[in-house]
């Protein structure tokens, strides 16, 4: 009786995951081996969509290799100036909470606003941002930001602009879990700061280190939002895989949508459980967990 009351409490719950995630991933799947619209045209075609996509669709490497690209700049320059900043802010006993605020702006705002916000700026002629270089004597800096040779490198800075935010947060709060006692035993015997932040802060904070990698990589290949906004793919030029997933679905290619949106699944899946067994390795080599 007792089960079966404590599994009412979850029954609406699970309900409504079956519905929303379950239900639709096994769709999703199934439809992945038809062509068709899905709703009112399907025909079995077994794994056709997926040999198109792995072996006559240039344009799908194309797109991984839009969304590499921005997780590349995410993986490095987002997360390593979130870290900078998380440091930073640890030690800054009286405006700490003042800069969480700032800095988690931009992550709670919507991405079509960032990205039309930023388009605005750099794409009008000469566009705002052209025109502030100017004034203070940078003209010879101006450039068509969103032109074929910038326009992949400014989406990937404006993506890392958009969501350091996050990491920063999560960064900070893994900082803060670090007990201060372990720097005061490390500063008795004679560490310097390089020497506590080597053996103490980096071994301590790499789950979280591990953690925001994944959610960076996970976050940024399904990145589309903010892309479509600011670029609209700019000719294929940044079109990233979420994109052309959708450029399928609009086309009535359901069916090859699908099959992308699995494959990519699948990619994500693998380049996650990778980059925990890295950090797991690592953990052990600087002997945060045991063997």
């Amino acid at each position: 009786m007792d089960k079966a009351k404590n599994f009412g409490f979850i029954l609406p719950a699970l309900l409504i995951f079956s519905i929303f995630y379950i239900y639709p991933f096994i769709y999703t799947f199934v439809l992945s081996f038809q062509r068709g619209d899905g709703i009112y045209t399907s025909e079995w075609v077994g794994l056709a969509n997926f040999k198109e996509v792995l072996y006559y669709d240039k344009n799908w490497g194309r797109a991984l290799y839009n969304g590499a690209f921005i997780t590349f700049w995410a993986l490095t320059f987002q997360n390593l100036l979130a870290f900078a900043l998380a440091l930073g802010v640890d030690k800054a006993t009286r405006t700490g909470k003042i800069y969480r605020v700032v800095f988690f702006i931009l992550p709670v705002l919507s991405e079509i606003i960032i990205g039309l916000l930023i388009r605005e700026i750099i794409i009008s002629d000469p566009g705002i941002l052209n025109q502030w270089l100017s004034r203070i004597g940078l003209g010879f800096a101006a450039r068509d930001w969103l032109g074929s040779g910038l326009v992949l490198l400014t989406t990937s800075l404006v993506h890392c602009w958009k969501g350091f935010g996050w990491a920063f947060v999560i960064i900070l709060a893994g900082l803060q879990t670090i007990p201060e006692q372990l720097y005061e035993a490390a500063r008795i015997d004679g560490a310097n700061a390089w020497q506590q932040f080597c053996r103490i802060t980096i071994p301590l904070l790499m789950p979280v280190i591990a953690m925001v990698l994944v959610l960076t990589i996970l976050g940024t290949m399904q990145a589309f939002a903010m892309i479509l906004a600011l670029t609209r793919g700019a000719g294929g030029l940044t079109e990233v895989p979420v994109m052309k997933i959708y450029n399928h679905l609009r086309g009535n290619q359901v069916g090859l949508a699908c099959a992308e949106g699995v494959i990519l699944g699948i990619i994500l899946i693998a380049v996650s459980f990778t980059m925990l067994h890295i950090s797991k390795q690592v953990r052990k080599r600087w002997g945060v967990v045991s063997n």
